[in-house]
């Protein structure tokens, strides 16, 4: 059976981009199942978008979301920067599938904030590093990376990222995170929520801290393009879970995987090309969109 759970939140998942682990992904949402699916921002890459580059798994990605709302699951989609064109169309529903700027719950009497991030972008500023990392270099840093983990993986070890690994040496990569998840953690407390959840900055994270004399928990789902992460609730608890290719092992005791709906493993065609056809017209209506993060 699956791995069940009450709500999952994945951001800055980038599909449309040479970063994305579409496959791993891919691979993580064939095996749970869930009431709320949450996608916290950055869920398509609108401002790298290539027309001659979007993969199967990147379409399957879609597709599988969409399958998850048809069989009961709560989608919301919330916008992000990367897909800020999007957020034209807030407040639209449609059966299971949510778009929303952001997202207030009630989750056993505690209030939720969630949100993608990039509004703090106004409050902190860049420095030249992390700007750096928006561009052309960040994009060949990770293409690199794919092909050098690919080589560990050949020899049985385990993945590394290399932008992460960059991120936390350099003193104003850490200031700017640190920045962010204060201005959170502060704007939360001001408003009365016990719990913000936010996306943007690829760091996993879940803390805390006692501001304005008031609780709150930072929650911070990380990223499918660096960390591969996502955040976890159920029975009431929020866990980190990290992609690592040995949870789908047959003997995996995190998931079970031979009772996967033998449906789930290919989509159809026809549900490939009605797919297709509606990322299509989303890029056409949002245009082209380069930006330096």
């Amino acid at each position: 059976m699956k791995k069940e759970l009450d709500l999952v939140i994945l951001s800055d998942i980038h599909l449309g981009t040479y970063g994305c682990h579409a496959k791993e992904l891919l691979n993580y949402l064939k095996h749970i199942k869930t009431n709320a699916l949450v996608l916290n921002g950055d869920f398509i890459d609108m401002w790298q978008f290539r027309k001659n580059y979007f993969p199967q798994e990147h379409l399957q990605i879609i597709q599988r979301i969409l399958r998850m709302a048809a069989k009961g699951t709560q989608v919301y989609y919330i916008t992000g920067n990367h897909d800020d064109a999007l957020r034209r169309y807030s407040n639209f529903s449609s059966g299971n599938i949510h778009l929303r700027d952001t997202l207030e719950l009630q989750i056993k009497g505690k209030s939720y904030w969630i949100f993608h991030g990039d509004i703090f972008d106004i409050f902190i500023k860049y420095s030249p590093f992390i700007s750096k990392l928006g561009g052309k270099g960040y994009d060949y840093l990770i293409l690199f990376n794919r092909w050098v983990n690919k080589i560990r993986a050949f020899f049985g070890l385990p993945r590394l990222s290399f932008s992460q690994k960059i991120k936390y040496r350099v003193k104003e990569a850490i200031k700017f995170v640190d920045d962010f998840e204060e201005k959170a953690i502060e704007l939360a407390a001001e408003k009365g929520y016990d719990y913000v959840v936010c996306g943007h900055i690829h760091r996993a994270q879940i803390k805390t801290l006692e501001r304005q004399g008031k609780q709150v928990t930072y929650l911070n789902s990380g990223d499918w393009v660096e960390s591969l992460t996502a955040l976890e609730y159920k029975w009431g608890e929020w866990s980190i879970y990290e992609y690592n290719e040995a949870d789908f092992l047959a003997n995996s005791s995190n998931f079970t995987l031979h009772a996967v709906e033998e449906e789930d493993e290919q989509a159809s065609t026809g549900e490939a090309l009605s797919t297709a056809a509606m990322f299509e017209q989303i890029v056409q209506q949002a245009g082209p969109r380069r930006r330096a993060v």
